[in-house]
């Protein structure tokens, strides 16, 4: 799972024209570590939901690569 997250998260990053990221760790803060925005997040979630046909923030918002608050 956290493979196909991260080439998501790459997807996202190629299109802005930014560095792929090659290790994704679960305390990886997606504004501050991984450099995204409030719409590579929208973009994100959208994928991610897709990807895995789940709503993720069911159950709060999602600040880390585990969700960690």
């Amino acid at each position: 799972m956290k493979d196909k997250v991260l080439k998501i998260i790459n997807e996202i990053k190629e299109n802005r024209g930014e560095k792929k990221i090659n290790v994704l760790n679960d305390s990886d803060h997606l504004n501050n570590d991984l450099g995204l925005d409030s719409f590579d997040l929208a973009e994100l979630t959208v994928k991610i939901e897709a990807e895995f046909d789940k709503d993720i923030y069911e159950d709060g918002v999602i600040f880390t690569v585990k969700r960690n608050y």
